[in-house]
Protein backbone atom coordinates (compact mmCIF):
# COMPACT_ATOMS: atom_id res chain seq x y z
CA UNK A 1 0.00 0.00 0.00
CA UNK A 2 1.87 3.79 -0.85
CA UNK A 3 2.41 5.83 1.93
CA UNK A 4 0.25 9.07 2.20
CA UNK A 5 2.32 12.36 1.69
CA UNK A 6 -0.13 14.35 4.36
CA UNK A 7 -1.06 13.01 7.87
CA UNK A 8 -3.80 15.39 8.58
CA UNK A 9 -5.75 17.20 5.74
CA UNK A 10 -9.01 19.49 5.28
CA UNK A 11 -10.77 18.78 2.64
CA UNK A 12 -13.17 21.73 1.09
CA UNK A 13 -16.06 20.33 -0.95
CA UNK A 14 -18.51 23.37 -2.49
CA UNK A 15 -22.22 22.97 -2.22
CA UNK A 16 -21.96 22.95 -6.21
CA UNK A 17 -20.48 19.08 -6.13
CA UNK A 18 -23.51 17.62 -4.10
CA UNK A 19 -25.69 18.69 -7.02
CA UNK A 20 -24.06 16.63 -9.10
CA UNK A 21 -26.21 16.75 -12.90
CA UNK A 22 -28.90 18.19 -10.99
CA UNK A 23 -29.96 21.80 -11.14
CA UNK A 24 -29.89 22.37 -7.31
CA UNK A 25 -30.49 19.97 -4.55
CA UNK A 26 -28.02 16.90 -3.18
CA UNK A 27 -27.02 13.99 -5.68
CA UNK A 28 -26.83 10.78 -3.50
CA UNK A 29 -24.48 9.20 -6.24
CA UNK A 30 -22.00 11.96 -5.36
CA UNK A 31 -22.34 11.63 -1.92
CA UNK A 32 -21.77 7.89 -1.71
CA UNK A 33 -18.82 8.64 -3.98
CA UNK A 34 -17.12 10.78 -1.64
CA UNK A 35 -17.88 8.57 0.97
CA UNK A 36 -16.15 5.70 -1.35
CA UNK A 37 -13.09 8.10 -1.65
CA UNK A 38 -12.92 8.99 2.05
CA UNK A 39 -13.31 5.40 3.50
CA UNK A 40 -9.93 4.59 1.28
CA UNK A 41 -8.23 7.50 2.86
CA UNK A 42 -8.74 6.61 6.12
CA UNK A 43 -7.46 3.39 5.56
CA UNK A 44 -4.02 5.20 5.23
CA UNK A 45 -4.48 6.32 8.70
CA UNK A 46 -4.96 9.76 7.71
CA UNK A 47 -6.53 12.73 9.96
CA UNK A 48 -9.50 13.62 7.68
CA UNK A 49 -11.81 17.07 8.40
CA UNK A 50 -14.16 18.47 6.12
CA UNK A 51 -15.14 21.82 5.79
CA UNK A 52 -18.93 21.92 3.64
CA UNK A 53 -20.25 25.25 1.23
CA UNK A 54 -23.73 25.48 0.70
CA UNK A 55 -24.64 26.57 -3.00
CA UNK A 56 -26.82 23.68 -3.75
CA UNK A 57 -29.16 25.10 -1.43
CA UNK A 58 -28.40 28.91 -1.37
CA UNK A 59 -25.71 31.00 -2.01
CA UNK A 60 -25.62 33.87 0.25
CA UNK A 61 -23.58 36.13 -1.84
CA UNK A 62 -25.55 35.86 -4.69
CA UNK A 63 -29.25 36.22 -3.02
CA UNK A 64 -28.02 39.25 -1.21
CA UNK A 65 -29.99 42.28 -3.33
CA UNK A 66 -31.09 39.91 -6.30
CA UNK A 67 -34.55 39.85 -7.47
CA UNK A 68 -34.98 43.61 -6.67
CA UNK A 69 -35.63 41.80 -2.73
CA UNK A 70 -32.79 43.76 -1.43
CA UNK A 71 -31.85 41.28 1.11
CA UNK A 72 -29.46 41.99 3.60
CA UNK A 73 -26.19 40.54 3.29
CA UNK A 74 -25.77 39.40 6.79
CA UNK A 75 -29.06 37.95 6.48
CA UNK A 76 -28.73 36.13 3.29
CA UNK A 77 -25.31 34.86 4.61
CA UNK A 78 -26.85 33.71 7.75
CA UNK A 79 -29.00 31.24 5.16
CA UNK A 80 -26.55 30.16 3.31
CA UNK A 81 -24.46 29.23 6.50
CA UNK A 82 -27.55 26.91 7.68
CA UNK A 83 -27.83 25.82 3.72
CA UNK A 84 -24.29 24.10 4.99
CA UNK A 85 -25.40 22.27 7.95
CA UNK A 86 -28.34 20.00 6.11
CA UNK A 87 -25.21 18.96 3.25
CA UNK A 88 -23.31 18.47 6.94
CA UNK A 89 -25.70 16.20 7.75
CA UNK A 90 -26.19 14.52 4.86
CA UNK A 91 -22.84 13.54 4.07
CA UNK A 92 -22.37 12.39 7.88
CA UNK A 93 -25.33 10.16 7.58
CA UNK A 94 -24.02 8.45 4.35
CA UNK A 95 -20.40 8.49 5.81
CA UNK A 96 -22.05 6.32 8.80
CA UNK A 97 -23.38 3.86 6.79
CA UNK A 98 -20.11 3.36 4.94
CA UNK A 99 -18.72 2.50 9.04
CA UNK A 100 -17.33 5.28 8.87
CA UNK A 101 -17.31 7.40 12.71
CA UNK A 102 -18.10 10.77 11.86
CA UNK A 103 -18.95 14.08 13.54
CA UNK A 104 -20.30 17.28 12.48
CA UNK A 105 -19.16 20.69 14.19
CA UNK A 106 -21.42 23.51 13.49
CA UNK A 107 -19.94 27.39 14.09
CA UNK A 108 -23.29 28.20 14.75
CA UNK A 109 -24.42 26.42 18.34
CA UNK A 110 -27.71 24.33 17.56
CA UNK A 111 -27.23 21.38 19.95
CA UNK A 112 -30.30 19.13 18.83
CA UNK A 113 -28.01 18.19 15.23
CA UNK A 114 -24.32 19.38 15.56
CA UNK A 115 -21.65 19.44 17.90
CA UNK A 116 -20.59 23.17 18.59
CA UNK A 117 -17.41 23.93 16.93
CA UNK A 118 -14.63 23.40 20.33
CA UNK A 119 -10.88 23.62 18.40
CA UNK A 120 -9.79 21.51 21.60
CA UNK A 121 -12.49 18.60 20.71
CA UNK A 122 -11.88 18.49 16.95
CA UNK A 123 -8.38 17.71 17.46
CA UNK A 124 -9.20 15.31 19.83
CA UNK A 125 -12.17 13.25 17.59
CA UNK A 126 -9.05 13.44 14.96
CA UNK A 127 -7.36 11.98 17.09
CA UNK A 128 -10.19 9.56 17.32
CA UNK A 129 -10.13 8.12 14.31
CA UNK A 130 -13.12 10.68 13.28
CA UNK A 131 -13.64 11.79 10.11
CA UNK A 132 -14.73 15.94 11.47
CA UNK A 133 -17.56 17.68 9.38
CA UNK A 134 -17.00 21.48 9.72
CA UNK A 135 -19.87 23.54 9.06
CA UNK A 136 -21.72 27.06 9.09
CA UNK A 137 -18.73 28.11 7.98
CA UNK A 138 -16.76 30.82 10.40
CA UNK A 139 -20.23 31.84 11.94
CA UNK A 140 -20.08 35.06 10.73
CA UNK A 141 -21.60 36.79 7.47
CA UNK A 142 -19.07 38.70 5.15
CA UNK A 143 -16.88 35.18 5.07
CA UNK A 144 -16.71 32.80 2.70
CA UNK A 145 -16.42 28.92 3.08
CA UNK A 146 -13.43 28.59 1.46
CA UNK A 147 -12.34 31.32 4.30
CA UNK A 148 -13.24 29.02 7.10
CA UNK A 149 -11.88 25.96 5.72
CA UNK A 150 -8.27 27.98 5.80
CA UNK A 151 -9.19 28.62 9.21
CA UNK A 152 -10.25 25.48 10.24
CA UNK A 153 -6.90 24.06 8.57
CA UNK A 154 -5.06 26.53 10.31
CA UNK A 155 -6.71 25.96 13.67
CA UNK A 156 -6.02 21.86 13.78
CA UNK A 157 -2.77 21.89 11.97
CA UNK A 158 -3.57 20.19 9.01
CA UNK A 159 -0.70 19.83 6.59
CA UNK A 160 -2.76 20.45 3.47
CA UNK A 161 -5.79 22.13 2.42
CA UNK A 162 -7.86 19.89 -0.86
CA UNK A 163 -9.91 22.02 -2.27
CA UNK A 164 -12.28 19.80 -4.81
CA UNK A 165 -13.83 21.47 -7.23
CA UNK A 166 -15.57 20.76 -11.43
CA UNK A 167 -12.34 21.76 -13.29
CA UNK A 168 -8.80 19.69 -12.74
CA UNK A 169 -6.89 22.65 -11.41
CA UNK A 170 -6.37 26.84 -11.61
CA UNK A 171 -6.53 28.28 -15.17
CA UNK A 172 -5.65 31.80 -16.16
CA UNK A 173 -9.30 31.80 -16.98
CA UNK A 174 -12.44 29.85 -16.74
CA UNK A 175 -11.36 26.67 -19.03
CA UNK A 176 -15.65 26.19 -19.62
CA UNK A 177 -16.06 29.30 -20.77
CA UNK A 178 -12.81 29.79 -22.47
CA UNK A 179 -10.73 27.24 -24.61
CA UNK A 180 -7.83 29.13 -24.46
CA UNK A 181 -7.54 28.66 -20.92
CA UNK A 182 -3.87 27.93 -19.60
CA UNK A 183 -3.16 25.63 -16.62
CA UNK A 184 -1.48 26.20 -14.08
CA UNK A 185 0.51 22.96 -12.33
CA UNK A 186 2.20 24.95 -9.75
CA UNK A 187 2.07 28.26 -8.25
CA UNK A 188 2.78 30.81 -5.64
CA UNK A 189 0.56 32.25 -3.41
CA UNK A 190 1.48 35.88 -3.92
CA UNK A 191 0.48 34.66 -7.55
CA UNK A 192 -2.93 33.97 -7.47
CA UNK A 193 -3.38 37.12 -5.35
CA UNK A 194 -1.73 39.50 -8.22
CA UNK A 195 -2.91 37.25 -11.01
CA UNK A 196 -6.88 38.06 -9.76
CA UNK A 197 -6.82 33.86 -9.73
CA UNK A 198 -10.63 33.54 -8.47
CA UNK A 199 -10.22 29.72 -7.37
CA UNK A 200 -10.53 31.08 -3.70
CA UNK A 201 -10.78 34.29 -1.99
CA UNK A 202 -8.01 36.71 -1.26
CA UNK A 203 -8.43 36.43 2.59
CA UNK A 204 -8.43 32.48 2.41
CA UNK A 205 -4.76 32.50 0.28
CA UNK A 206 -3.65 34.82 2.16
CA UNK A 207 -4.64 33.30 5.46
CA UNK A 208 -3.27 29.80 3.96
CA UNK A 209 0.00 31.93 3.30
CA UNK A 210 0.60 32.90 6.22
CA UNK A 211 0.54 29.85 7.63
CA UNK A 212 2.61 28.12 4.96
CA UNK A 213 -0.34 25.47 4.59
CA UNK A 214 -0.35 24.39 0.93
CA UNK A 215 -3.46 24.27 -1.08
CA UNK A 216 -4.25 21.54 -4.32
CA UNK A 217 -6.78 22.19 -6.14
CA UNK A 218 -8.36 19.45 -8.40
CA UNK A 219 -11.30 18.09 -10.11
CA UNK A 220 -13.68 16.26 -7.39
CA UNK A 221 -15.54 13.80 -9.99
CA UNK A 222 -12.34 12.38 -11.42
CA UNK A 223 -12.21 9.16 -9.98
CA UNK A 224 -9.69 8.20 -6.82
CA UNK A 225 -8.53 12.34 -7.26
CA UNK A 226 -9.04 13.01 -3.93
CA UNK A 227 -6.76 9.94 -2.52
CA UNK A 228 -4.28 10.83 -5.80
CA UNK A 229 -3.74 14.30 -3.72
CA UNK A 230 -3.05 12.77 -0.51
CA UNK A 231 -0.75 10.41 -2.33
CA UNK A 232 1.09 13.44 -3.28
CA UNK A 233 0.32 12.65 -7.03
CA UNK A 234 0.39 14.70 -9.74
CA UNK A 235 -3.56 15.91 -9.39
CA UNK A 236 -4.73 19.42 -10.24
CA UNK A 237 -2.58 22.17 -9.02
CA UNK A 238 -0.36 22.74 -6.22
CA UNK A 239 -0.41 26.40 -4.76
CA UNK A 240 2.45 27.00 -2.23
Amino acid sequence: MKKAKYKRIVLKLSGETFQGKKSHGIDNSVLLAISRQIKDIKALKVDIAIVLGGGNIFRGQQNSGSLGLDMDRSVADYMGMLATVINGLALQNVLEIAGIPTRVMSAIEMQKVAEPYIRRKAIRHLEKGRVVIFVAGTGNPYFTTDTAAALRAAEIHAEVLLKATKVDGIYSADPLKVKSARKFKRLKYIDVLKKGLKVMDATAVSLCMDNKLPIVVFNLHRKNNIKEAVLGGKVGTVVS
